[in-house]
């Protein structure tokens, strides 16, 4: 695969990905979404599951194991359609967006955030479609009209994007879901928490490891300088496949909206809701 964007605009739009990524992800981790979730009678943890594929309506898992890959497929077995019997997709859409506006205003208060959404909006429209289905389901829904909550969406369409892109990296590199997490734990630090909630056993997470080896990506217990240099093209083709909307937005707007979120990722970050290693996103 070749990079064909301006290298500065790569970077800068990893970088103002980064400062967005708090945003978004507060709705995985934020107990007030995981309550919404509850009180329509879905199960704290498979609520992920229902929350995430709901843009894509009451669909089979086998769906949402393809478009999620790194997760064992028994999970969104379990979760799906179960959910879909308990509350219709836009049920639980709708649950989302109230428990991530309860849990933006507990942790940021009132904000303005009415140059940094227009600036995200501008991203958001140089996105396109093909090649992304979670992207353009998400990209189907309605815009929430406060703007806080309008923001968090645009992060959404950012980051689901770019992980529609990141999906197709990875087969490209041929990894499949347990190895790309393999490599994934040992670049970012992240494996408890990976090996707690993706679903894989031991066993096959060590036969991952086994294959990876093989391939010369691993040493003993770490990377080999190989795999390394992958993990790293990996996140690099990434970055370059989701530049399109930063392209749109252009170096300037890019910056301005890292400089305008920084103080809001910094509070994100140092509030508890998230855990320490997405500091190191972005």
């Amino acid at each position: 695969m070749t990079q064909t964007a301006d290298p500065d605009l790569i970077a800068q739009g990893r970088a103002s990905w980064g400062t967005l990524e708090p945003l978004h992800v507060i709705g995985y981790f934020a107990p007030q979404v995981t309550q919404e979730y509850v009180d329509l009678g879905l199960h704290p943890r498979l609520s992920y599951f229902a929350a995430r594929s709901a843009a894509l309506g009451a669909v089979d898992p086998a769906v949402t194991v393809a478009t999620f890959y790194v997760f064992a497929p028994w999970l969104a077995h379990k979760a799906l359609p179960a959910s879909w019997q308990i509350a219709s997709p836009a049920r639980i859409q709708q649950a989302r967006r109230t428990g991530v506006a309860k849990a933006l205003d507990e942790a940021l208060g009132e904000v303005d955030v009415s140059e940094a959404l227009e600036l995200a909006r501008i991203a958001c429209d140089g996105l396109t479609r093909p090649g992304r289905p979670l992207y353009a389901a998400h990209s189907a829904l309605d815009w929430p009209e406060d703007d806080l909550l309008a923001l968090w969406h645009a992060a959404t369409l950012l980051r689901e994007h770019r992980g529609d892109g990141h999906v197709a990296v990875l087969q490209y590199a041929q990894l499949d879901p347990v190895e790309a997490l393999v490599l994934d734990s040992d670049f970012s630090g992240n494996a408890d928490f990976l090996r707690a909630t993706r679903g894989w056993t031991d066993e096959e997470w060590d036969a991952a490891r086994q294959r990876l080896a093989e391939r010369g990506l691993l040493a003993g217990d770490r990377l080999s300088d190989t795999g390394r240099e992958l993990r790293q093209a990996v996140e690099d083709e990434t970055d370059a496949l989701a530049a399109e909307g930063w392209a749109h937005l252009g170096l300037e707007g890019g910056r301005r909206i890292q400089e305008l979120l920084a103080p809001l990722r910094a509070q994100l970050l140092g509030g508890g809701m998230l855990p320490d290693w997405i500091a190191r996103r972005g």
